[in-house]
């Protein structure tokens, strides 16, 4: 049992002042792994005070010094990469190979990246008469998700820390293993005490007293959108700064000039990773008309061969994280059928012999139309639904038709993949099935968010820009 009945405050272990404990459920299996405490405002003042007054010292600090914490930090997550692993797999049920060579490994990276970004990062720049300065903004509380928990956590902690900021950090009381262990890390590779604050709960509560803080200069916040819009709205009442990584409904534009067998596969394989548990999963597949039913054949056999099973074998596929996610994927899967479309593969239920554990059908379905609400809402499965166009024209209007801007993806010849990405609202694109890039900025257009994350574009995120007047007037 893994019991997190702490929180990290002031670079010590401190028992929470809230009351509320709660059982975290293994999605595997559906059994109690251990408890989290809840805590409550009164646990939110103590750690936004101490935030506070380690920011005086903090944001002082050159870039030397924080090149070294970071080195240290990278040192000690390393040390604990098999930890990281095993509570990533028991708190959100990602299959063990891919909590070790993806989960763990996009964590330290972003601090990676960041340390990288000190050696060159310039706070201070002449302009005109005037010298412009980069400060930290200041105290930033950091709300992550459940889904990618080590990685999303780094990508909000290792920019703050190396822009001079404090933090305060929620993360989800669904997967809360893997950022007490964070916490561990950062305490032992010598964060002054302080600068890092772990305090574990729910939105309603210690995630509304984070956003609503009058202490708290910036939210960091990933999510729904529509929990994202409630973000918004608190920290408009202290008129903080707010940056949202949000929903997504993906457009994947397959030109009549790509390989479509190869393109049509490495589109359900980046759909079906994590479960289909990706903000900017590849979920909405677009295919020339012409090749619809080639592309049909294609997606079932490559979805078909996405094995699904517990965490601790050789599936590709383990369960989707909470029974609230997967009666979610099942409402949409079950409007799809409602709604007309052609049900490829997969489906309502729990895959044969797996009748414990919240497990999901790799699911594809076709003659889906934009209107359609499983071409609509975000669905966070493993869960590909392929859609017709006539021309480039068309399947560019229909990527575009979405409230939605987080990324897209085009295959297809090179030049031709190219014209069409710089026509896609969104603020990620990807040609040809390419990996992750985690040094280009991510983030989203319309109710994607705002704001970027990753790379060096991550850490002007957490500054505020002063003008120092006459700094280079002539004596």
């Amino acid at each position: 049992m893994r019991n997190n009945l702490q929180f990290y405050i002031d670079g010590t272990w401190v028992q929470p002042k809230g009351a509320t404990v709660i059982d975290v459920i293994n999605p595997a299996d559906e059994a109690v792994i251990g408890q989290v405490a809840l805590g409550d405002a009164s646990d939110v003042d103590d750690a936004v005070s101490a935030a506070r007054k380690a920011f005086e010292t903090y944001s002082l600090t050159s870039n030397k010094e924080r090149i070294s914490l970071f080195d240290r930090i990278i040192a000690a997550y390393d040390k604990r990469a098999n930890d990281l692993a095993l509570a990533v797999t028991d708190e959100m049920g990602a299959p063990q190979w891919l909590s070790e060579q993806l989960q763990v490994t996009v964590g330290v990276a972003h601090f990676k990246i960041a340390r990288a970004a000190l050696e060159t990062y310039r706070f201070d720049e002449p302009l005109g008469t005037s010298e412009v300065v980069r400060e930290p903004i200041g105290v930033c509380a950091l709300i992550t998700p459940w889904n990618w928990p080590l990685m999303l956590m780094a990508a909000k902690v290792a920019p703050a820390l190396a822009a001079g900021c404090t933090v305060v950090l929620k993360p989800s009381e669904i997967a809360p293993f893997s950022g007490t262990i964070l916490a561990e890390i950062l305490h032992d590779a010598g964060v002054p005490k302080g600068v890092f604050n772990l305090v574990h709960g729910d939105g309603r509560v210690v995630g509304n007293a984070l956003t609503s803080h009058p202490d708290v200069d910036l939210v960091s916040f990933t999510g729904s959108t529509a929990a994202g819009i409630e973000v918004a709205r608190t920290g408009a009442l202290t008129v903080k700064r707010v940056h949202q990584e949000l929903g997504g409904k993906s457009p994947n534009i397959v030109l009549r000039s790509a390989d479509l067998a190869s393109a049509v596969e490495g589109g359900v394989a980046q759909m079906m990773l994590n479960s289909g548990q990706n903000c900017s999963a590849p979920s909405r597949m677009l295919v020339h008309v012409d090749q619809v039913a080639e592309a049909i054949s294609y997606a079932k056999a490559a979805a078909e061969t996405w094995s699904v099973g517990h965490p601790s074998s050789n599936a590709k596929m383990g369960p989707v994280a909470s029974e609230a996610q997967w009666n979610k994927i099942q409402r949409l899967i079950q409007s799809g059928l409602d709604e007309g479309a052609t049900l490829v593969t997969g489906g309502l239920g729990r895959p044969d012999g797996l009748d414990a554990g919240f497990y999901v059908r790799p699911t594809i379905f076709a003659c889906v139309r934009n209107d359609m609400t499983i071409a609509r809402e975000e669905i966070f499965g493993p869960v590909l639904v392929i859609i017709a166009y006539s021309d480039e024209d068309e399947a560019v209007r229909i990527a575009n038709d979405t409230t939605y801007g987080l990324a897209a993806y085009v295959q297809g010849e090179r030049v031709a993949a190219e014209a069409i990405a710089r026509r896609l609202r969104a603020g990620q694109v990807y040609l040809n099935n390419v990996n992750l890039d985690l040094a280009a900025p991510f983030g989203g257009y319309k109710q994607s968010g705002n704001g970027r994350e990753w790379g060096p574009m991550a850490i002007a995120e957490f500054l505020e820009i002063k003008a120092i007047i006459g700094f280079r007037n002539a004596a």
